[in-house]
């Protein structure tokens, strides 16, 4: 193997701060989980549920913590895979697993009991028809996670505040938990997660509302794929590895962004869409007359064999 591969393969950025938040959120995952399983009968505690979540951490681990993290400060086209995987990959693994509920018992009863009663006294307070709790629904709408979903995005990609991001570690931590805050309510809209402030939405919106994100994504790869200078001249001033160029490596930075970032979009929408189709197709099930029994449909209405002997 190649010793700048080796290197860089062992090299690993294992923060505390990050390691232990993540460690602590899976390992109360984990026993909210088991003790949900053991009072239920395995509906919201069953095993694919704990693979997705664990699966969201693991991802979580990987982008900010494995040499992705490193390699990040050096290839503008491994930032963007960690970027890939913060915002398009670990939120909705994590919101499938619909943790809420599972984290609630993973607290002792008083705690549990008190944080229930709280989301029932703002769950009235929402259903109040009042300005406070018209702004709050607008504020946590799927219109308003969208646009601050697409605003973040666009806004860390600025050349001035990508940039200060990678020279500043505290900045660099800012775009990462702005990065994962507005992608978890992006996919909260999507997956339906509790808890639930507002009606979930219909399906087919739910499809529209991710297929939407398919041309920002692109326009924001389209434009570092086909630029002319260098974006970011922070690569400029650092080492560059296996040959490859600032201008080349933004291609393949854009190119990441572009296809690999909008199939994951596509993926969503065609999971929503076969899942809309299943539901209906079960809904025609149901309506669906069942075909008569040939004996019992000849005794109600007389028309039987019998009917014709006595005829």
């Amino acid at each position: 193997m190649n010793p700048l591969t080796r290197a860089l393969l062992l090299s690993w950025d294992l923060r505390p701060e990050i390691l232990v938040t993540l460690t602590l959120l899976g390992a109360l995952h984990f026993a909210g989980w088991l003790r949900l399983r053991r009072r239920s009968d395995g509906r919201f505690a069953n095993r694919w549920r704990l693979a997705s979540y664990t699966a969201g951490i693991l991802v979580l681990a990987l982008a900010l913590l494995s040499p992705i993290a490193v390699l990040s400060g050096h290839l503008f086209s491994i930032h963007m895979v960690q970027h890939l995987l913060l915002i398009m990959v670990a939120p909705p693994l994590l919101l499938l697993a619909n943790p809420f509920p599972t984290f609630l018992w993973s607290l002792p009863a008083r705690p549990r009991v008190a944080i229930a009663s709280a989301l029932r006294r703002l769950s009235a307070w929402l259903a109040e028809d009042t300005t406070l709790s018209r702004v709050a629904l607008k504020a946590f709408s799927p219109a308003t996670a969208w646009a601050l979903y697409v605003l973040i995005f666009f806004a860390w990609h600025d050349g001035n505040a990508y940039s200060l991001a990678l020279r500043f570690g505290a900045v660099h931590g800012l775009e990462h938990f702005t990065f994962l805050g507005a992608a978890l309510l992006f996919w909260w809209h999507v997956t339906g997660a509790a808890p639930r402030i507002h009606t979930k939405p219909a399906q087919w919106l739910r499809v529209a509302y991710v297929l939407a994100m398919i041309p920002p994504n692109m326009l924001l790869g389209v434009a570092l794929s086909f630029a002319a200078t260098p974006i970011y001249p922070y690569y400029e001033s650092v080492p560059r590895l296996y040959g490859l160029s600032v201008m080349d490596d933004q291609v393949w930075g854009g190119l990441i962004m572009w296809i690999p970032g909008s199939m994951m979009y596509v993926i969503a929408a065609l999971v929503l869409l076969a899942r809309l189709l299943a539901n209906a197709e079960q809904k025609a099930r149901i309506r669906r007359p069942h075909p008569p029994v040939m004996g019992l449909a000849h005794r109600h209405t007389g028309d039987g064999p019998t009917a014709l002997a006595r005829g």
